[in-house]
């Protein structure tokens, strides 16, 4: 069985395409635009593309959203081999459409698939997949402030067997949903609940991995978070350090201007957080990746040594921790300036109202 893509150079795929005959007027798109809610509202149409042992990947097609039909004994319902991803596309001021770089996403979901033992799509064809919907569904993408579409890229197994192996067939979709920011209120202070009888991964496991069975780890903390008053909830790894959150990576500004984030085999690779990092990199910040136990981060914050802290991802972009709050204790965090700083340059540039440095944008409507 070949998993592994080689990522040499690979003619396009040959996409069928299906129009959606019930889709939306241009009134009620523009309706559904003017203020969306996060993942609620889906666009017209969706790409859908198989894999199996001895086809490789076929069958690639756009075709009119809609309801996946599945084997009752379909592996991923049994077994959990399932990954995704998260990208935006952003409409510039032109009305063009780009996307941030993708080919990031795409080495990412290769690398959750490597680790759920499914096959790896081809870098190309995942960007190809980007714009094969953009093409049908373009004009999905809205233009109002902090607004954009939001690409979920998702593999699952369908074979239909029960047996603990890896599946020999396997569907990957890609569908789009317009959004707005993700929290109510955009980039305000969100309070922190710390979890300290549960966890999201461990060493060895798939933390490393975008996959849905971290995410439902998580969601019971989440809950006692919500039951505490607090908007998400922070995750220790096997050693008392802290690793993410539910679904953002943390970071923590020091006093010196050094800006340090956890870093660990059960941590998540954010492609956000490393683009935010690379652009404190270009103003001369230090940035380490290392561990950070609870007590540093609290002592630190307690004697001035950590002036910010900050989560950050896809759906957020930035969200600056204000609280946080564990079973017996009550941490305010400081504030500063340098989260929402990061926050309003990369997001200018994605929206192209800066200059692009490092390439980063790659349009997706040419």
């Amino acid at each position: 069985m070949t998993l592994t893509s080689t990522d040499a150079a690979l003619a396009p795929l040959e996409f069928a395409v299906t129009k959606n005959l019930a889709a939306k007027s241009a009134a009620q798109r523009e309706e559904l635009l003017r203020d969306p809610v996060f993942g609620t509202t889906f666009t017209d149409h969706m790409v859908d593309i198989c894999w199996s042992v001895g086809g490789g990947w076929h069958r690639p097609r756009v075709q009119p959203y809609g309801p996946i039909s599945l084997d009752p004994a379909a592996a991923v319902l049994h077994y959990g081999q399932e990954i995704f991803e998260g990208i935006k596309a952003y409409r510039h001021e032109d009305g063009s459409v780009w996307t941030f770089r993708p080919e990031q996403n795409g080495r990412r979901l290769q690398r959750s698939a490597r680790r759920l033992a499914l096959p790896e799509l081809p870098v190309e064809y995942f960007i190809q997949s980007l714009r094969e919907l953009i093409a049908v569904d373009g004009a999905w993408v809205p233009s109002g402030a902090d607004q954009s579409l939001y690409l979920r890229p998702f593999m699952f197994a369908k074979e239909a067997f029960l047996g603990v192996r890896p599946a020999n067939k396997v569907a990957y979709y890609l569908i789009a949903s317009p959004v707005a920011a993700y929290f109510k209120g955009g980039a305000k202070p969100v309070s922190i609940w710390l979890s300290e009888d549960y966890a999201r991964a461990g060493k060895g496991g798939t933390g490393a991995a975008k996959t849905g069975g971290n995410y439902a780890a998580s969601l019971l903390p989440q809950a006692e978070a919500y039951e505490q008053g607090c908007d998400q909830v922070v995750f220790l790894d096997q050693n008392g350090d802290v690793e993410e959150l539910g679904g953002m990576n943390i970071v923590f500004v020091y006093k010196d201007g050094t800006i340090v984030t956890p870093q660990s085999d059960s941590i998540l690779e954010g492609v956000t957080r490393e683009s935010l990092l690379q652009l404190a990199r270009d103003r001369g910040h230090k940035v380490e990746g290392r561990h950070v136990s609870l007590a540093e981060w609290r002592e630190g914050v307690a004697s001035g040594e950590i002036v910010e802290v900050f989560a950050c991802g896809t759906a957020a972009v930035v969200a600056p921790i204000g609280t946080l709050k564990g079973a017996d204790f009550i941490d305010e965090q400081p504030t500063g300036s340098l989260a929402l700083s990061l926050r309003e340059e990369l997001t200018d540039i994605q929206y192209g109202r800066r200059e692009d440095r490092h390439g980063w944008l790659l349009r997706l409507d040419a």
